[in-house]
């Protein structure tokens, strides 16, 4: 029988994926590998959804999504981000991970080169290597807090080098980087006439100086900007992203659109726009229980002498285990949840900076974060 396209076949896979559905086989696994909201939807969210259904609104919508989705969007950005944008720049994708595609997509072609960050969202690498690109890692080192080596990146700049992603907050790491270091690396991109692609799924997430979007300081529209209601709004399952796009794309965005998905469903838009427009409390009272969860966390850490970086972003703590791991995390964590009963996510599987620490989720119930980071193997 014929194979599959060779690029395909090299293509890595999910070290988070397979440590996951390891634990699924396991019964009573406390899971602390995925990046999974412990809430449930809001009901007036689910009830935009569930109405859609009744009324029949399940026919095809505009390629770049409901009117009323883009122009909540578009006041979202405006009133949250200090973003001015029309609204025939923002496309609505099936989640951040369509939208990350598109704007990779868009902008590589086949050799082209595209630094990621490292450790990084492995869907970062997993594009490239789909998109038949090269994926050059730019190291984000723990004696530098996990924050860019701006030389040493520049130095990573080739000829075929056409993209750099930034990630504010981070996922894996629940860092983040200042409006100075975006600045930085904004003039890195003008130098070497790069485009950016910005992930910022996990923006209202912030524990200390507030979300930057690189789009503000952008000043030729170079940035690609990546959204989602997945992690805000408890909303995984419902794939409601947006991609952000340079003003004057509108023509090329239908095409790829059309070519790709067509459409987002309009009950999962309709969700989204009631989410966005309506009250904000949800996402306060979520914020709260997960700044809640990283401070119970983080003291049960400190008492036991575990090293981890300390989070400003997002909902995941990046723990040191190179104590017990002895280098090989993949192989420690698949013994950790053979043993212990535990999942959490290899550091090695956001890229080989993360050898020997790993990825934690804080968003679930309390006690059982407490309990499972209590069966990591203190130092001695």
């Amino acid at each position: 029988m014929p194979e599959i396209a060779p690029h395909v076949a090299r293509m890595p896979g999910s070290g988070v994926r397979h440590i996951l559905e390891r634990a699924l086989r396991r019964p009573g696994t406390i899971i602390l590998a995925v990046g999974e909201p412990g809430e449930v939807a809001g009901e007036r969210i689910r009830d935009a959804a569930a109405e859609a259904w009744r009324a029949g609104a399940i026919r095809y919508t505009p390629n770049g999504g409901i009117p009323p989705l883009r122009e909540a969007i578009r006041a979202k950005l405006a009133r949250e981000n200090g973003l001015e944008v029309d609204t025939e720049q923002i496309w609505v994708t099936v989640g951040a991970t369509q939208a990350l595609h598109l704007a990779m997509a868009l902008t590589l072609s086949r050799g082209d080169e595209i630094l990621v960050p490292d450790p990084g969202y492995t869907t970062f690498t997993m594009n490239a290597h789909l998109l038949q690109a090269v994926p050059v890692p730019y190291p984000l080192r723990p004696e530098r807090s996990f924050q860019p080596d701006l030389a040493e990146l520049e130095g990573l700049v080739t000829p075929r080098t056409r993209a750099l992603i930034v990630n504010t907050p981070s996922n894996p790491l629940g860092s983040t980087f200042d409006r100075d270091t975006l600045r930085a690396l904004l003039d890195v991109a003008r130098r070497h006439d790069l485009w950016v692609i910005s992930d910022e799924v996990y923006e209202r997430f912030t524990w200390g100086e507030p979300h930057v979007s690189p789009a503000t300081l952008d000043a030729d529209d170079r940035v690609l900007s990546v959204f989602s209601m997945s992690k805000t709004y408890a909303m995984t399952g419902a794939r409601v992203g947006w991609l952000v796009t340079p003003p004057g794309w509108r023509q090329t965005m239908l095409r790829v659109q059309e070519s790709v998905v067509s459409c987002v469903d309009e009950p999962s838009q309709r969700a989204a726009a009631a989410a966005l427009a309506g009250d904000q409390a949800a996402v306060h009272r979520s914020a709260a229980h997960y700044r809640d969860n990283l401070a119970a966390a983080t003291a049960a850490l400190d008492a036991r002498g575990l090293r981890y970086l300390a989070p400003t972003g997002a909902f995941y703590l990046w723990i040191d285990v190179s104590h017990v791991s002895d280098g090989d995390v993949v192989a420690w964590c698949e013994r950790f949840l053979d043993e212990r009963g535990v999942a959490v996510a290899p550091g090695s599987a956001f890229g080989a900076s993360g050898e020997g620490w790993v990825r934690v989720c804080v968003a679930s119930d309390r006690d059982e974060l407490l309990e499972g980071l209590g069966r990591i193997p203190a130092p001695l």
